[in-house]
């Protein structure tokens, strides 16, 4: 009888304590979370933020004040990170997390990458903490609901960042320098490539060609023709003659890379190679 009342009393207070403090709801944010992640060349690029909407509001000069700092969206501030160093429209930026803050102009925006990431909005902003600061010129847009990041223009080097929101867009460009960085790594990677290693300096090689740097294609491909010949290698040498107008040696060089094919080379590949060749004889 007496374990029965425990049990009862018990199960009363579970109910109590229940009704005074229900499961935990989750509700969602007003200015829902967005993020977006871009690689440019080799570093990458993220963005998070909260996307508020226009809501048939008078959004620039109104609801966002020109001429003082604003956490460029709602609830926490924006923040942006890069994996290396980059320029922002031609300045120089650490690689690291920054908190992304604004202050609107009706001609003119200053971009502020300050480096207190963790904040909330802009309301403990700190301007001795700024990292750097660069202008942007704003730009008439399509409509755009809630406010949003994207990439419009992308290459190996640089994008092209815009914020948009209503009928605003600020664009800035983000420059990862990335050509430089791997000719310099390249380069340091073929000079130390061991005597018969083919396959260091042929992508070396390869990247060179591929961004136009014709001396270094040429050389680093020669390396690793020194080192062993391929497929691979006598195709890109092949394309390099041909790129030096030399198209008979060229069209040589393609056919003693089809003959240099093995089980491990790519039938894709040699396929494509005679196509070429064939056009290269036409």
């Amino acid at each position: 009888m007496r374990n029965a009342l425990l049990l009862i009393t018990f199960l009363a207070t579970t109910a109590a304590l229940a009704q005074q403090n229900p499961p935990a709801v989750k509700y969602p944010r007003v200015s829902q979370h967005a993020s977006l992640t871009q690689t440019i060349g080799t570093t990458d690029m993220t963005i998070v933020w909260s996307r508020p909407g226009v809501k048939g509001r008078k959004i620039w000069g109104a609801l966002v004040p020109y001429g003082q700092v604003w956490r460029t969206g709602a609830n926490e501030a924006t923040t942006i990170s890069f994996s290396d160093d980059v320029t922002i429209n031609g300045q120089k930026l650490a690689a690291g997390t920054y908190s992304l803050h604004t202050i609107p102009g009706e001609k003119e925006w200053t971009l502020i990458f300050n480096s207190v990431a963790n904040q909330w909005g802009s309301y403990s902003y700190d301007q001795t903490k700024d990292a750097l600061r660069v202008k942007a010129t704003p730009a008439t847009a399509s409509f755009t609901e809630w406010l949003n990041f994207e990439v419009p223009v992308l290459s190996a080097d640089q994008a092209t960042v815009s914020l948009r929101w209503e009928n605003v867009a600020v664009p800035f460009t983000v420059n990862a320098n990335t050509t430089q960085k791997v000719l310099a790594a390249a380069t340091k990677a073929v000079a130390e490539a061991k005597a018969d290693d083919v396959r260091t300096p042929l992508a070396a090689a390869n990247f060179a060609f591929d961004n136009g740097m014709m001396t270094e294609a040429a050389q680093w491909d020669d390396a690793s023709l020194k080192a062993g010949e391929t497929m691979n290698n006598l195709w890109l040498k092949a394309r390099i003659l041909l790129k030096q107008g030399k198209k008979t040696d060229a069209i040589v060089t393609a056919e003693k890379a089809l003959a240099k094919k093995t089980e491990k080379d790519s039938s894709e590949l040699a396929s494509e190679i005679r196509k070429q060749i064939d056009e290269w004889k036409k």
